[in-house]
């Protein structure tokens, strides 16, 4: 596994990390951060939506248990989200690069559009 330090020191990990993991068959619990309508354009499939502005209210929604991803069109608002996750004690890595990355790498997605 590939983790390096990225934006505000949260932990980064690549998108064809995240993509071999997930071949793999690890667990992984993928947390989109994005808005409704950004996530509906593209997203990963079984991806969970909860937009960066609800994050802290719904943080009882996410696994203890589990190594959450964070997800977000650039990788910005991802990093974001790790970093207070992190704080909080959550087991939490920011996808560095985001959707961009991840479509143009010609990796799967899924689209409700």
């Amino acid at each position: 596994m590939s983790n390096t330090t990225g934006p505000n020191n949260a932990d980064e990990t690549t998108v064809q990390d995240v993509a071999e993991r997930l071949a793999a068959g690890e667990r992984l619990f993928l947390l989109d951060v994005r808005e409704p309508y950004e996530y509906a354009e593209a997203h990963i499939a079984g991806s969970a939506l909860i937009p960066l502005g609800e994050l802290s209210r719904r943080a009882a929604e996410l696994p203890r248990d589990t190594p959450i991803i964070a997800v977000c069109r650039s990788g910005q608002r991802s990093g974001m989200a790790t970093e207070a996750l992190r704080r909080a004690g959550y087991d939490a890595t920011n996808m560095g690069g985001g959707m961009i990355v991840w479509v143009r790498a010609g990796l799967p997605y899924e689209s409700d559009e």
